[in-house]
């Protein structure tokens, strides 16, 4: 006689295979308990995919102007004919352009729109490859000038920390190319003041620099930058910025605000090696576009040449560029006194450009500058 299995019975959870017992023990929770394991598991997946799962983009409908080798311009909004088009040259140091639109009801792009500028573009930076690691600042103002060929040949520059020295050169280049001059968190004079990054670039010789482009293989990579970004405020970011995503993770707005920055910044781009050791050297080290020793596009400027209005907006606690690299401008451009303007708003240096404060109450104040601006030009 042949002996019949039994059909094995099923046993509690809490004593069956190890491959149960997440779900035994998510069964025994509370109501409350429950909703906390829950609460847990979306931070976890949050906190995974703010540092890895995302790509930077714009927040505003635009469409791609020109497709030149070091960046894409961009455009927003529709042109209005008495009006200069604005073009915003964004930070080109190691970070998309998708700052200046970060997030809907918080961009530079659409408070610019709103208070009249009808035609607004962004130079959108390409990450460099290895076929442009001897790319330098001439490359760029090259390529600048184009687009600004394209766009009729008179605009208004927006200079966005670095993209801020870029349009001074481009300004003492080609005065009569620029109506109005904005520049933000602008290093112009990088021997005023004191901060962090010039104590840095003080600290360590070219040689150090050099190094690190030749382990890029030509290029400055963005992840070794961005590591070096992090241990500059290593508390806020490997350890406040998790806290804050916890208490807010029921908050979809703050959330989603979140991601934007995340995948702004936890995305960067690599530079041209030879570009960033002129930076670090010519600009930062020797001080030249300061001191009218540097030459662009065949000519050494002087910033005496840039005559049209200008104005500058700092950050109170901006450690990126002290407020007096930027304002020692003043005393560097040949515009006249009443030309220039210049403000302090609250907050560090990224805030200047993005932060709800900056774009409230300062951008707005800025965009009916650059209107006056034009209409005293004619």
């Amino acid at each position: 006689m042949v002996a019949r299995a039994e059909t094995p019975k099923l046993q509690d959870p809490q004593h069956s295979v190890p491959l149960f017992w997440p779900l035994a023990a998510v069964a025994a929770l509370g109501h409350a308990e429950l909703e906390l394991f829950r609460r847990n598991l979306r931070f976890l997946a949050e906190a995974q995919k703010v540092d890895h799962g995302l790509k930077p983009h714009f927040a505003t409908a635009n469409t791609v102007l020109l497709d030149l080798h070091t960046l894409l311009l961009r455009e927003f909004g529709t042109a209005k004919p008495q009006v200069a088009p604005t073009l915003i040259v964004a930070p080109y140091a190691g970070h998309s352009a998708a700052i200046t639109d970060y997030h809907g009801g918080q961009s530079l792009v659409q408070t610019l729109l709103a208070e009249g500028l009808g035609r607004v573009l962004v130079t959108d930076w390409k990450s460099a490859t290895t076929v442009m690691k001897d790319y330098d600042i001439d490359n760029y103002l090259a390529e600048l000038n184009v687009c600004i060929d394209d766009l009729g040949g008179r605009v208004n520059l927006v200079g966005l920390c670095q993209g801020g020295w870029m349009s001074a050169m481009y300004a003492a280049r080609y005065p009569g190319r620029v109506v109005a001059l904005v520049l933000a968190g602008s290093p112009i004079d990088t021997h005023a003041g004191e901060g962090p990054l010039k104590a840095m670039i003080e600290s360590f010789p070219q040689s150090f620099y050099e190094d690190l482009v030749a382990l890029g293989g030509g290029l400055m990579r963005g992840r070794v930058m961005l590591r070096g970004w992090k241990n500059m405020h290593p508390e806020e970011q490997y350890l406040e910025k998790y806290v804050r995503l916890y208490q807010h993770i029921d908050d979809a707005e703050y959330v989603s605000k979140t991601e934007a920055f995340s995948s702004w910044y936890e995305n960067p781009i690599d530079l041209p090696g030879r570009w960033y050791l002129q930076v670090i050297d010519e600009l930062f080290r020797r001080n030249q576009l300061a001191q009218g020793q540097f030459v662009g596009l065949g000519r050494r400027l002087s910033l005496r040449e840039i005559r049209c209005p200008v104005y500058m907006l700092a950050g109170e606690a901006d450690d990126i560029t002290p407020k007096e690299q930027l304002f020692a401008a003043e005393n560097l451009v040949g515009t006249q006194r009443q030309g220039v303007g210049k403000a302090v708003a609250p907050g560090g240096h990224v805030g200047l450009f993005m932060g709800s404060e900056s774009l409230q109450q300062f951008w707005p104040v800025i965009a009916r500058w650059i209107l006056d601006a034009q209409q005293r030009a004619g």
